[in-house]
């Protein structure tokens, strides 16, 4: 079966809108600092400029964000991939801007409440990349330094 033409940048960029808008869960890709990774799904908000994530402020997770500083992120299955690179800023369950907070329980659930601690995370994407078939490996990134090439 022939795979369906390439899509335009324009069209990948629209497609890669529409699903994070929609979508509700990532893969979230980290590594502590030996350099071991740690894979996990997690829930997201997109707000049209990063992602927002909330996990356990104990969890692997947490803690190689809050070093690192940065993390990647997978969208979508593997024939209609959008991969992310980005940034981390870190808030805790007391500094969580009450905005972010409230438009994550909107839509996800509600991080601030209950017994386990939850932290926040803002991923601003530094890189983004967008492919469905072999065919759209050239030209896959739709954002390179924080900025969208199309």
């Amino acid at each position: 079966m022939e795979p369906e033409p390439p899509r335009s940048l324009e069209q990948r960029k629209q497609d890669t809108l529409a699903r994070l808008n929609h979508d509700l869960d990532a893969w979230v890709a980290s590594a502590d600092r030996d350099g071991n990774a740690y894979l996990v799904p997690l829930s997201f908000l997109w707000d049209s400029a990063a992602f927002i994530l909330a996990t356990a402020e104990s969890s692997p997770t947490a803690r190689n964000m809050r070093s690192s500083g940065r993390v990647r992120l997978s969208v979508g299955p593997t024939r209609d991939v959008v991969l992310i690179e980005g940034a981390v800023e870190t808030f805790s369950r007391e500094t969580v801007p009450a905005d972010l907070a409230e438009a994550f329980a909107t839509k996800l659930w509600d991080a601030r409440v209950g017994t386990t601690r939850y932290a926040y995370f803002r991923v601003t994407p530094r890189r983004i990349q967008a492919w469905r078939e072999e065919n759209e490996l050239a030209g896959r990134d739709l954002m390179r330094d924080g900025h969208w090439l199309v």
